[in-house]
């Protein structure tokens, strides 16, 4: 049993944790890593053939169980659905991770206002819906639990040609920071309630990324290997821990936007032109109003392995920048 405002969180291998955005990337490879140590994973995404694969695949290995439940996390009653459905499956909820996010590259004057809304409604109302679905679970378990947002080192820091995507990140931390105080300091609930933050991460981010640019977009190097984060998730389960930064650059760059902040606008300048691939964009609409097999059926296109090779990015001029989208895509786009 657990002490007020102090969990008893179990060893991984008796937890039931659910996680979003399980398709790839981070989320994928932690439902992988998760059930190797024996626990039973709960895979949401939008991708249905690649989370009931991935589950029937991870039941076959015998370690941990695995339930998918296709939701879109922008869509409350959808995420309430998967609090049911994990409930009637497993009985309980121990983690509940909110990790489902889409990117947008562009300048802050090019962001399209409907697009930007459903940027948030992914990145901060999809974490808000995962939230309010778990609590009155995490509550009702006696051992306590724990609640877990995948922010990012722009929920303390910014970058250009990515701000609209930080500034979901940056209301992420102000509602786990508020929700921490209510839960865990007001009522002593044994709840953890934390925030990872990594630097960029190497996944598939950018190519699944809303792009107004005429290039390919990438994250600025160093990239961190995707294990790295899901270590420090994985030790979240177990473990109560606050906002926790994952690699040097998040450490780095939210200390100077602090201490020093006009340096920090200086040395983030200097980015703009390191996000892009020497190679024209090959999915400008990228997955803010699809799902990754729906984008890559449309473009026939696969992704790498979460920990593959990132091609050596060439610094291009972007200072002149327009939206590429086609009409075509973009007709398709205002109809989602």
């Amino acid at each position: 049993m657990a002490t007020p405002g102090k969990p008893n969180l179990k060893p991984l291998a008796e937890q039931v944790i659910v996680i979003t955005g399980a398709s790839s990337g981070i989320g994928r490879l932690f439902a992988v890593r998760a059930a190797e140590q024996g626990a039973s994973v709960v895979l949401v995404a939008r991708s249905t053939n690649a989370i009931e694969t991935l589950a029937a695949e991870l039941n076959q290995a015998g370690k941990g169980r695995a339930l998918a439940v296709t939701c879109d996390v922008s869509i409350e009653q959808q995420v309430q659905e998967v609090a049911s459905k994990t409930i009637a499956h497993f009985g309980r909820i121990d983690t509940w991770i909110n990790n489902a996010a889409v990117g947008m590259w562009g300048r802050l004057e090019q962001s399209v206002t409907k697009d930007a809304v459903q940027l948030f409604a992914t990145n901060f109302f999809g974490t808000v819906h995962g939230c309010q679905a778990a609590l009155p679970l995490l509550r009702g378990n006696p051992h306590g639990g724990t609640l877990m947002n995948i922010g990012s080192e722009v929920s303390d820091d910014y970058v250009p040609l990515q701000s609209m995507y930080a500034s979901s990140k940056h209301a992420m931390k102000g509602y786990t920071d508020g929700l921490r105080v209510e839960v865990q300091e007001i009522d002593k609930m044994p709840i953890n309630i934390v925030l990872i933050q990594p630097q960029a991460v190497d996944t598939p981010f950018s190519q699944h990324a809303r792009n107004y640019t005429p290039q390919e977009p990438a994250l600025p190097h160093p990239l961190i290997d995707p294990q790295t984060v899901v270590d420090a998730m994985l030790k979240a389960c177990t473990t109560s821990t606050r906002n926790q930064p994952v690699g040097g650059v998040s450490y780095f760059s939210a200390t100077l936007a602090k201490v020093l902040p006009k340096v920090a606008d200086k040395f983030v300048s200097g980015m703009i032109d390191k996000q892009h691939h020497d190679a024209p964009a090959q999915t400008p609409a990228g997955i803010l109003y699809q799902s990754t097999e729906q984008m890559d059926k449309t473009t026939a296109r696969t992704h790498p392995a979460p920990n593959a090779a990132v091609p050596d990015i060439k610094p291009k001029n972007i200072g002149h920048l327009e939206d590429p989208l086609p009409a075509g895509a973009a007709a398709a786009a205002a109809d989602k």
